[in-house]
């Protein structure tokens, strides 16, 4: 369960991370030059063997990539001989290093194999789809039983399954709804916000990604010191509260942490679970430095006014 937002209007794209359990992950600011491109990226990884396992990230250009689960619909190719192989675990840091805008990322993928390679005994193949952002258009990658497309996004969100195609014929079906409120005889007597009445409210990923479709399609033009928190504010809209969704073993599923990229500057923004506070990590790498990571902040930080 993960939802990934792009808000072309104020240069942001971020996403949730929504699971029953973690993989230690931090956020992680790499050089591109392992990978074969100049551009260097900050966004949330594991970090397994020195090597960052990016769930989503940001380049120095202003593009960035997330990586959604797609557990029903995946279906990798194998390997093939001569070609550049990559797995799941490794999509987004060759495309962040060598690509400053999607549509860059789309020719590279014309280069690039997409497959079912693992990346060692403890992290097999992950089944994902990507959703890629830049300032003025954005795509998806998805590996199915039909082969790997690469699809432009008019919606501007992703969420789980079924495949982006079916999304959108299912978001077709709430075309009717609006932030106005109803005029006439329809309008409500007790209450505003009628123009949105049928929006689902559950936590499916279809529901989901009609709800951020809603949100990304009415979002206002913010002032800069403002669209950061209005973005979030957004994003809570599909944030998974505990107690409200259950995995089949008993756990709570949770929205872990929530990332927002600008892709003006290339800043990674993001807050947890457990600490609501915004967290800010720009693209600064010491010295001598391929790595650095910064852990996630998961205490809750109040402020008290005595």
């Amino acid at each position: 369960m993960c939802t990934a937002v792009w808000d072309g209007v104020n240069g942001l794209f971020g996403r949730t991370l929504d699971l029953e359990y973690t993989y230690d992950e931090q956020v992680v600011v790499s050089r591109g030059e392992r990978w074969g491109g100049p551009y260097a990226m900050v966004g949330t990884a594991t970090v397994a063997e020195g090597y960052p396992l990016y769930y989503d990230a940001v380049n120095d250009r202003g593009l960035a990539i997330a990586g959604l689960h797609f557990p029903r619909s995946c279906v990798y190719p194998p390997p093939q001989d001569g070609a550049e192989n990559v797995g799941s675990y490794g999509l987004i840091p060759p495309l962040l290093s060598r690509c400053a805008t999607v549509a860059q990322a789309v020719a590279e993928m014309g280069r690039i194999h997409l497959c079912g390679v693992p990346f060692s005994d403890a992290y097999p193949p992950t089944p994902l789809h990507w959703m890629m952002a830049d300032r003025e258009r954005t795509a998806v990658i998805e590996a199915t039983a039909e082969g790997v497309r690469v699809m432009d996004n008019p919606a501007g969100v992703m969420a789980n399954e079924p495949p982006l195609p079916h999304q959108l014929t299912h978001l077709s079906h709430y075309a009717y709804l609006s932030p106005r409120q109803p005029s006439g005889r329809w309008q409500s007597p007790v209450s505003r916000g009628g123009g949105a009445i049928g929006m689902p409210g559950d936590y499916t990923s279809p529901a989901r990604f009609v709800r951020a479709a809603f949100g990304a399609a009415h979002a206002p033009a913010e002032e800069p010191e403002r669209k950061i928190g209005a973005y979030f504010r957004r994003m809570a809209t599909v944030e998974v509260p505990r107690g409200w969704v259950q995995a089949v073993d008993g756990r709570w599923v949770v929205t872990h942490y929530t990332s927002c990229m600008d892709l003006e500057c290339g800043v990674y923004y993001y807050r947890t679970c457990g600490c609501h506070r915004i967290t800010a990590v720009g693209l600064r790498i010491p010295v001598g430095e391929d790595v650095t990571c910064y852990p996630l902040r998961r205490q809750e930080d109040i402020l008290w006014e005595n």
